[in-house]
């Protein structure tokens, strides 16, 4: 039976691995369960949006039709005026914007239509990092090459370190700002100093942005790829390439729903790329989702929710744990001082509380494994358990040391 090779260089998921080092644990009945290892948004959706779907007379006239591939006049409009109200960053809802299934499925199929399948393509991606970046290169036939961000680089990706063998191979360049899991947020001078690489060796630049509104201060919210390239004169955003979503923005994972916009080339053959792979968000998805995108009071309310609980979560956890202060995102990067995955297996056994070892979303490098004496922290479970999770690791650490 024929198969594709590529398959055999995947790895298995975070969740897979947490899933098989915990397997024989059973769980102590004195504590509640308590799951922060998934980065599934809890908080509830917009009612507007959930009222919307719901619309017996929508549907019917949705659900009698294909789905436009290029998304309605209307949803584009909507995903261009928030880019622009948000980023400062104007795009052409025609040709720079492309609704999409949520970023998972675009981050990879991008892939696919980006790189060129030669034999040394590379990708660039930072390490730790979300697996999708890694599984979109193996089975695109191109080699990750991966990016440590160590606390001595502010847990940000070196740019400077990269090697010019590799810059030369390279045909991607995955980053993601604000970062999963480490929270940090590239500076307007890393992104342009990205973008003038991208220019020199001609790469293309896949800025996972789904956390961009999810952040800690309002006078300093994190910029979009599209505004530095827009700011510094690449305002055909050449080669540069932005994703977004509604799932941690307005708390609808399941609705599956975001958008890729930017250079206007490499969109159009991407456009083509899904015409062929039919991923066409569904009608009354697009309807909802427009509406998702033109309101603004849900996303505050629940970036005050996130507020809340960081505000409340971070001295607690500074007296025990070194840790990146997050910038944006709803993860801590907390430093174990200690084998990461025993400290999960433990933790779990002990009190109940899931979360995931680092070593599980990063490789092993020539300078070691990034992710090693980490744990993510996935803060979206509801106030109460945040608080009561934070106490139970507090404890666990302190009677480790």
């Amino acid at each position: 039976m024929t198969r594709n090779p590529r398959f055999e260089a995947l790895h298995p998921y975070p969740f897979e691995k947490l899933n098989a080092l915990i397997a024989n644990i059973a769980e102590p009945g004195q504590f509640s369960n308590i799951p922060l290892s998934l980065g599934e948004p809890k908080h509830p959706p917009p009612r507007f949006v959930v009222d919307a779907l719901a619309d017996t007379e929508m549907l019917t006239v949705a659900l009698a039709g294909y789905p436009a591939t290029r998304g309605t006049e209307n949803l584009r409009a909507a995903i261009a005026d928030w880019v622009r109200d948000r980023f400062g960053a104007p795009i052409d809802p025609d040709t720079e914007v492309l609704p999409v299934n949520g970023t998972r499925e675009a981050l990879f199929s991008f892939a696919q239509s980006a790189l060129s399948g030669d034999r040394d393509s590379c990708v660039v991606m930072p390490n730790p990092f979300y697996q999708i970046y890694e599984g979109a290169a193996l089975l695109a036939g191109a080699a990750p090459f991966y990016l440590n961000s160590n606390p001595a680089q502010g847990y940000q990706p070196d740019l400077d370190s990269l090697p010019e063998e590799i810059l030369r191979k390279t045909e991607l360049f995955y980053i993601c700002s604000p970062g999963n899991p480490t929270g940090q947020v590239m500076s307007p001078e890393e992104l342009g100093q990205l973008i003038d690489l991208a220019h020199r060796y001609d790469f293309i630049i896949a800025a996972d942005e789904c956390y961009s509104e999810i952040y800690a201060d309002d006078d300093d919210p994190p910029q979009s790829l599209l505004t530095v390239s827009n700011a510094t004169g690449n305002k055909n955003y050449e080669r540069c390439i932005v994703f977004h979503s509604l799932s941690k923005r307005s708390n609808l994972p399941g609705l599956r729903s975001g958008f890729v916009a930017g250079d206007a080339t490499v969109l159009e053959r991407y456009f083509q790329y899904r015409t062929y792979h039919g991923c066409a968000m569904s009608p009354h998805h697009q309807l909802a989702s427009t509406l998702a995108w033109q309101d603004e009071e849900h996303v505050r309310a629940n970036r005050d929710l996130y507020r809340r609980k960081f505000a409340a979560l971070g001295p607690m956890l500074g007296e025990h744990f070194a840790f990146p202060d997050p910038a944006g995102g709803f993860y801590h990067w907390l430093d174990t001082g200690t084998d990461d995955q025993m400290f999960c297996r433990d933790l779990l056994a002990t009190y109940n509380v899931k979360v995931v070892p680092g070593s599980f979303l990063a490789r092993d490098t020539a300078d070691g494994n990034p992710g090693e004496n980490h744990i993510r922290v996935a803060w979206v479970a509801p106030f109460d358990d945040c608080m009561e999770a934070a106490k139970r690791l507090v404890e666990f650490k302190r009677n480790r040391c």
